[in-house]
């Protein structure tokens, strides 16, 4: 789990996790003395050095595998099924479908839980350095030169799964920063900080929210205890629409003193979870934040996003603001492009992003420049989907919490889970 060292460090340096003094080995050797009857032995001392552990640095830039050497990450949280399914704890069938998925290195849980573990430690320390009178831009930066640091990025192999949510008050969801953005942290604000992680296509996405003053602390925790809810009722075979219920039923029993003025604490009725294929944020399946009548079960093997929104305004969120994120449509048709730079911006989408989500921050960063016509002219042709910033009324406050969590055939592991939330 995340180290709770508060030693601070270079963000390039790599330092002894412990300094253990040196192994001392005694090896026997045989002492012929003459005139002696018999061999006698001495011991003699050989000094063996261990090689010194690694912790990671303050901000974090020590990439994982220097510190799991041996490539096993942390395992999340683990809750037994429930019900119909827990005879699969003890299945001996099932243990052996885990033992075949772990072998299989396109299956291998290793995957998600090291991009798990980049995701702990990127957030823990966002938390204790993102203080009001940032940029959301210095924000972004900090969250993302962390993520690629730990997961060693490597092109499509491993990297960011998706641009760094960073969506203020009202706007509930797809707000990023893009080049020349000039907001600015406040201390009343509350800020959804939603981070994705992939390691060869498995992407963890979790979130959290952040607030520096009480007022919206009951807020807070019912999206919370929402999402806790929604984690521990999901299952294999649980049909979707009754986690969308039990999902509505905590968030909707708070409520929000603000200035004398009590508001209801209301599911967004209009966002949901979603389960997650490979390189796919959106996997097709989604987890409603109120109760309605999807009979879709989830399956054994599946990962699901399970994140739940609450609102002190309409519990409803339409389009607003600039554009950031977009993401080249899965098998999206093949058209003829009128523009020779929606060609080439296309060529550089698909050999930098593939299918997962990208902002114009990263556009920016690997190279391209005087994207725009090219990029909305990919958005009308079907290629590219736009995501623009979802807001619910001005004036109001929402908050975000969502864990990844993975429907092993023997147990639910909630992935993202950590000491923080």
């Amino acid at each position: 789990m995340i180290s709770k060292d508060d030693k601070q460090v270079g963000p390039k340096s790599i330092v002894p996790q412990d300094h253990e003094e040196d192994d001392v080995e005694e090896d026997d050797v045989v002492d012929e003395t003459p005139g002696a009857g018999e061999e006698t032995k001495k011991k003699k001392k050989k000094k063996k050095s261990k090689k010194k552990k690694v912790q990671q640095s303050d901000p974090p830039r020590v990439g994982l595998s220097k510190i799991f050497t041996n490539g096993v990450y942390p395992e999340g949280e683990i809750q037994p099924y429930k019900d119909d399914n827990s005879w699969r704890t003890t299945s001996e069938e099932k243990r052996y479908d885990e033992r075949m998925a772990m072998e299989d290195p396109e299956i291998t849980y290793q995957s998600i839980r090291r991009a798990a573990e980049v995701h702990r430690q990127v957030r823990q320390s966002a938390r204790k350095h993102i203080r009001p009178g940032m940029t959301m831009t210095e924000i972004a930066k900090l969250i993302e030169d962390g993520s690629r640091a730990l997961v060693e990025e490597t092109g499509l192999e491993s990297g960011i799964g998706f641009p760094t949510g960073l969506s203020l008050n009202h706007c509930a969801a797809h707000y990023t920063p893009n080049a020349g953005d000039t907001n600015v942290l406040q201390s009343g604000d509350v800020l959804k900080i939603d981070i994705g992680v992939h390691v060869k296509g498995r992407i963890v996405d979790s979130a959290f929210t952040l607030n520096f003053e009480p007022t919206y602390d009951r807020l807070i925790e019912a999206v919370k205890a929402a999402t806790d809810t929604g984690v521990r009722e999901s299952g294999i075979d649980v049909r979707l629409g009754e986690i969308g219920g039990a999902i509505q039923e905590t968030m909707e029993s708070y409520e929000v003193e603000v200035n004398g003025k009590i508001y209801p604490v209301k599911s967004i009725e209009n966002l949901s979870g979603h389960s997650i294929g490979l390189y796919q944020i959106h996997g097709g399946k989604s987890v409603q934040l109120v109760k309605n009548d999807d009979q879709t079960k989830m399956e054994e093997g599946e990962y699901f996003a399970i994140e739940t929104f609450g609102s002190t305004g309409r519990g409803r969120v339409v389009e607003s603001g600039e554009c950031s994120h977009y993401a080249k449509i899965i098998d999206a048709p093949r058209v003829p492009l009128r523009l020779t730079s929606a060609k080439s911006l296309l060529k550089s989408i698909s050999s930098n992003f593939g299918t997962l989500p990208f902002c114009r921050r990263y556009l920016d960063r690997v190279g391209e420049s005087k994207y725009l016509l090219a990029l909305n002219h990919l958005v009308q042709q079907g290629i590219v989907q736009d995501y623009p910033p979802l807001c619910d009324a001005k004036g109001s406050m929402t908050a975000q919490f969502e864990h990844t969590i993975l429907l092993r055939p023997t147990v639910k592991e909630v992935v993202s889970r950590g000491d923080d939330y």
